[in-house]
C-alpha cells in the first residue's frame, strides 16, 4: 500500500479528537456569571468517541445530497450538533495525515462550511468559543469569547500557532472558496 492509499484510508480516531469526546458541551445560552463557570456552553456540538462507520457515512452523506451516487467517502464525520448536523475531517488533501485535513460542516438546515484548515486550528476555534455549527451560522460576525479549558486542551495538541476563530475561518474559506458550491453541486 503506498502512502496516498494509507492517508486515503486511515481512520484511526485522533488523540485531540478523543481529548474533545471528553469535554461535556452542556449547551445552554448564557455563557456569563455561574453558568458560564458551570461549564454551559454557547457550543452546540456532540463530539463523538470514534468516526462514525464508512456504511453510516454513505448513508448520511447520500440523505444530505439526495443523491445515491455519492459515497462521501472522503468524509469522516466525528461529532454533531443537537440537530444532526455533522463535524467532519474532509480528505482534500491526498497523502497528508487526519491531522493536517480541513474541517467541514453539513447542517441537518441546508447549513454547510469549511471550520477550520486542519484539526490544530479546529481545536484553537473551540478556544475561541466556537463549534463547527456557530462558525457557519455566525459567518464572519465571529467574537471572541475564549473557554479557558478548551484553551488548554488546544495548548496541549496544537500544533499551529494560536488565532481568533475569525482568522481561521477567513482563513479557510479563502483556501477553499468553492466548497459550498462544490457541496451543492452534488445535491438533486
Amino acid at each position: 500500500m503506498n502512502d496516498d492509499t494509507a492517508h486515503a484510508t486511515d481512520r484511526r480516531f485522533p488523540a485531540a479528537l478523543a481529548e474533545v469526546a471528553r469535554v461535556d458541551f452542556a449547551y445552554g445560552h448564557d455563557t456569563t456569571g455561574e453558568a458560564a463557570a458551570a461549564g454551559d456552553y454557547r457550543i452546540d456540538f456532540e463530539p463523538y468517541t470514534e468516526f462514525t462507520s464508512r456504511e453510516e457515512t454513505v448513508e448520511s452523506f447520500r440523505s444530505w445530497t439526495g443523491g445515491t451516487d455519492v459515497d462521501g467517502d472522503t468524509y469522516l464525520p466525528f461529532g454533531q450538533d443537537g440537530s444532526g448536523g455533522q463535524a467532519m475531517i474532509w480528505r482534500a488533501r491526498p497523502g497528508r495525515p487526519l491531522a493536517d485535513q480541513p474541517i467541514v460542516f453539513l447542517g441537518s438546515e441546508g447549513e454547510c462550511g469549511v471550520v477550520a484548515g486542519n484539526l490544530s486550528d479546529f481545536l484553537w476555534v473551540l478556544a475561541d468559543g466556537f463549534g463547527p455549527l456557530e462558525v457557519t451560522w455566525e459567518d464572519e460576525e465571529l467574537t471572541s469569547t475564549p473557554d479557558e479549558a478548551l484553551t488548554r486542551l488546544a495548548e496541549r495538541h496544537a500544533t499551529t500557532p494560536r488565532r481568533t476563530a475569525r482568522e481561521i475561518v477567513l482563513e479557510t474559506r479563502a483556501e477553499f472558496p468553492t466548497f459550498e458550491e462544490d457541496i451543492w453541486a452534488l445535491s438533486r
